[in-house]
Order: C-alpha cells, then structure tokens, then sequence
C-alpha cells in the first residue's frame, strides 16, 4: 500500500502546498498552511475509475416546466425581504457578520416566530450551552416559542438526530466554524472541517427539504471565514453590516440563487432584541436645520427600496504650506477625490489648500455612483459657505468631463423624497419635462450645478 501524501492547506484562502513554507504562495499570509492527510491515488488511476461504473442521469430540456421553489416565512418582514420572500425549502443559507452585530439574536428571533407559526424549527449551537441559549429567549421575550434547542459540535450527531422520524423546516446552525466531521482529521475551523461539515448538512438540506441556516465567522477584513468554496456551496450568502456605535443593522445579500442580491434588510437594536425599520429614511436623515452649510440630501437605492442619507461636507481653509488632508466616512476616498479634481479643472474651485472632510450621517456606507452630484453640492456649499435649500433632494453621476449624467431608477427617487416632505430635486438636466412629484432643476454640466448654488457665473462652466 502506497504511503500518504501529505499536504498543507492554507487557512486563509484554501490553497494546497506539498511542502511547509512560512508564507502562503497565493494569499501572501503567515502561518496560514496547516498538515492535512492526502489521497494516495495517482491520476492515471483516477482516470481509470471514471471511465466506468457510474449511473446513467436525466437530462431535461432549458425550456422544461419548473414550479418555483416553496418559502417559508421568517415572521420577520426586513429578513423575508434580504431573502427574496423567505426561506427556500431544501436551501443552505450562510449569514456572516461581525461578532456582537446580532446574527443569533435574528436567527432566534426568526425561529421563534416560524416556531409559533407551527413549523419545526431546530437551533443548534456549537458556541453556547442550550440553558444560554433558553436565557437570551427569555430577554427576547420569546421564552414560550417551541423550538428545539441543542449544544452540539458533531456533525454526525447532529444528522443523526435529526434524521430520525420528520426533519425539521428549519436548522440553524450556530456557527460552521465549530462543527467537526470525524470522517476529516483535523481539529474545528480548518479549511477541510468546514468544507467537509458544511458539505454534509447541505446534502442533508436536499436530500430531506429542510431549510438550513449556517451562521459564519468573519475574518479582520469582514469577509467569511473559512474556504472561500463555502460560499460556492450555499444558496445564499448574507452579510449583516453596521457599527456597534451605531443603532442600525443593515442585512444584506451578496448571493441569492433564488431571489435578487441588491435587496436589504434594515434593523434596530433595541433593548428587545432587533426591530424592523420599515422607513430607514427616517433613521438616516438628522434632524436637519435651516442654514447649515456642507450638507445634501441624497436619495440613494439599495434594490428597489429608495433609502434617503444625509451627506456632510466640512471644507476647512489652511496656513500656507500646511498640508491639507482629506477624510471620508461611508464614501469611497478615490470618487471623492474624482469630484474634488474636476471641481477644480472645470469649475475653477480651488480645494488644495483646504482639508476636506466627508461624513455620510448615520453610518450608511454609500456606493451608488448616483451619489457624485449630492457630494459636489455638498462640497460647494461647505466651502461658499451657502447652504442647499433643505427642501431639496440631489442625484446623478458626474464624469471627467463635468457633465451631469442620468442615472437609473429617477422616479422611484424623487416619489421617495416626495413622502418624506422634500419639494425639489437638482439632477440631471435630461430630467426636465418628466411628470413627477417633484420640482425639478436640471443641470447639463457641473459648472451649471455651481453657477446654481453660488447665485453667480462659474469661472469656467
């Protein structure tokens, strides 16, 4: 019998080396390549045994009749909206986040809420004991919901519970990090543990219809951790987002095989737990002032759910030779940086010997590219002094030559900012004549955006 080959699998990205080094070839990370047991076979016999002994498979034709799949209900509006319209029976559904962002507490509000509605629902956690789990229920207030709780790290304990008599409709498993195949040697959370953990309950998904839930580490940079093959192997992948200074938790889909990946789901922690924002307007929007300068509203879109954001400029003016620094909040610097160029190079604007500072209220990370006009209105008005009328909305896209371009989704926008009492909107001039609720200024360049706010001729336009 041939001796085993060894290998080392990276940590970080799952790459395979057949010698230990320090570094990760790929990746470029430290310490990363663990020892793993390989296969003994060699490829002329791996090619040898796939000529033969298979099964015969059926093939359907694209233009076959396909019911769509059956969901399940989460009891939770902002989640069934992430999701497509809920869970998926016989999905995998992996969901990462920071720690303490509240992944467990909406799993066990959801499976609270399934549970009373009179689906089975199975919670089990690798991370805490059941009586923990039955504590944090209770301050949720949802201590009577029958779900089935379990403190388990044996994946194969755990299907062979669950396979005895009717699957549950949901499983959730918290988190795949701590599982452990006894068929892999290696201990819990290495690349191979995970693949081969999270392998096994998403056959059991298919195989049975229950709808499993797998909640994932992340690592320092907010991306899952683990072999980046698990989120090949989901259905779907959300990432739940916010700041722990902040009250508001933003559920988004990154990969949804059975709905859109631009919906999101907005969320409030409050002392009972995560409440539903059904109008994140108003829970980005300050309480805004008359005359106060560097500040734009900005009606952004996340899917189809219009989402208005308060962008604050503050241009601050330098002694000569000091060094001007720029700063951004929940924007990206390199746009920013776009929009400060041509502002100079078109419009005569001089920033060089200012410092530049950008804040998105709340929060709110922003990257719609709609957001370009609200930003270089914001900037005008920190640095004239003069403020945007606060009964006016800004959007559209500005490129290097200074023209104001359209961008998507307008109507939607501008009914948007119409509920929440705005009158105005500063936008691209191929607006003009469109039938809205609002009043529309439109502006061919940027130049013309300027001239506009500063109530005089642009230097160059």
């Amino acid at each position: 019998m041939p001796k085993p080959q060894k290998r080392y699998v990276c940590q970080s990205c799952g790459s395979v080396s057949h010698r230990w080094q320090g570094q990760c070839a790929d990746c470029a990370e430290w310490n990363t390549l663990v020892e793993e047991a390989g296969g003994n076979v060699t490829p002329f016999q791996a090619k040898h045994n796939l000529q033969g002994g298979g099964r015969m498979i059926s093939l359907i034709g694209l233009d076959t009749d396909v019911e769509l799949p059956a969901r399940l209900s989460s009891g939770i509006a902002e989640l069934d909206r992430a999701l497509g319209g809920g869970f998926v029976e016989g999905s995998a559904t992996l969901i990462g986040g920071d720690p303490g962002i509240g992944k467990s507490t909406l799993l066990l509000q959801a499976a609270a809420k399934m549970a009373l509605a009179g689906l089975s629902v199975a919670y089990v956690s690798g991370e805490e004991a059941a009586d923990q789990v039955r504590l944090r229920a209770r301050r949720l207030g949802l201590g009577a919901a029958p779900v089935q709780l379990a403190a388990a790290t044996s994946t194969r304990d755990i299907l062979t519970t669950l396979s005895q008599g009717t699957p549950p409709d949901l499983l959730v498993i918290d988190s795949i990090q701590t599982m452990h195949s006894d068929l892999i040697e290696g201990a819990p959370g290495t690349v191979s543990q995970v693949r081969a953990s999270a392998q096994e309950l998403i056959r059991f998904a298919k195989e049975r219809g229950t709808a499993v839930v797998l909640v994932g580490h992340v690592t320092k940079d907010g991306s899952i951790a683990g072999p980046r093959v698990l989120e090949h192997m989901v259905d779907t992948v959300l990432s739940f987002e916010g700041e722990r200074s902040h009250q508001y938790r933003i559920l988004r889909a990154i990969k949804n095989r059975f709905g859109g990946t631009d919906e999101i789901g907005v969320f409030a922690m409050v002392a009972e737990g995560l409440t539903e924002v059904s109008n994140p307007s108003a829970l980005f929007l300050t309480q805004r002032e008359e005359g106060v300068t560097g500040s734009t509203v900005f009606p952004a879109l996340e899917g189809t759910r219009p989402v208005l954001v308060e962008i604050q400029a503050l241009v601050v003016r330098l002694a000569s030779g000091a060094t001007p620094r720029r700063a951004v909040v929940g924007w990206d610097g390199g746009r920013l940086a776009m929009i400060l160029a041509v502002l100079e190079a078109r419009c005569g604007l001089s920033f060089s010997s200012c410092e530049v500072y950008l804040n998105i209220a709340g929060g709110y990370r922003v990257t719609d590219p709609a957001a370009d006009l609200a930003v270089a209105a914001a900037l005008v008005s920190a640095l004239s002094e003069r403020p945007v009328a606060a009964d006016a909305v800004a959007f559209g896209e500005i490129a290097l030559s200074g023209e104001v371009r359209p961008v998507a989704h307008a109507p939607l926008r501008m009914k948007e900012s119409a509920k929440l009492g705005f009158m105005r909107a500063l936008g691209p001039s191929a607006m003009v004549g469109e039938k809205g609720p609002l009043t529309i200024s439109g502006f061919r360049t940027l130049g013309q955006l300027v001239e506009h706010l500063l109530g005089k001729e642009c230097a160059r336009s």
